[in-house]
């Protein structure tokens, strides 16, 4: 009886133990997911302005006012901005399933 009692009681700690890690481990991926949203947008802002940079430097190279190094500078720049969103989104992805396995969501 005492042999069962003890065994009952292991049980239900690591059963609490396994509850409280699940728990943290869910919050710490929602904080994440969170996070990398909040991220993907400023980094579509920045690919969005780049484009827009490119545009008008372009503009400025067809009427004579700009050089072609000012052209292939916001084209670098454009570059690195969508570079650095579609890594965001890999982020925020990664993050998003990340969630989905610990609720069992897909």
């Amino acid at each position: 009886m005492i042999q069962a009692d003890l065994k009952r009681k292991q049980a239900q700690r690591e059963l609490s133990f396994a509850e409280r890690k699940l728990l943290a481990d869910m919050r710490t991926s929602y904080a994440e997911a969170e996070a990398a949203l909040a991220e993907l947008d400023l980094l579509k802002s920045s690919a969005d302005l780049a484009a827009e940079s490119l545009r008008l430097t372009t503009l400025r190279y067809q009427g004579g006012e700009s050089t072609v190094l000012e052209v292939v500078d916001a084209q670098n720049t454009l570059t690195l901005a969508r570079n650095a969103y579609d890594d965001g989104q890999v982020r925020f992805r990664t993050a998003l399933a990340n969630l989905q396995m610990l609720t069992g969501t897909m």
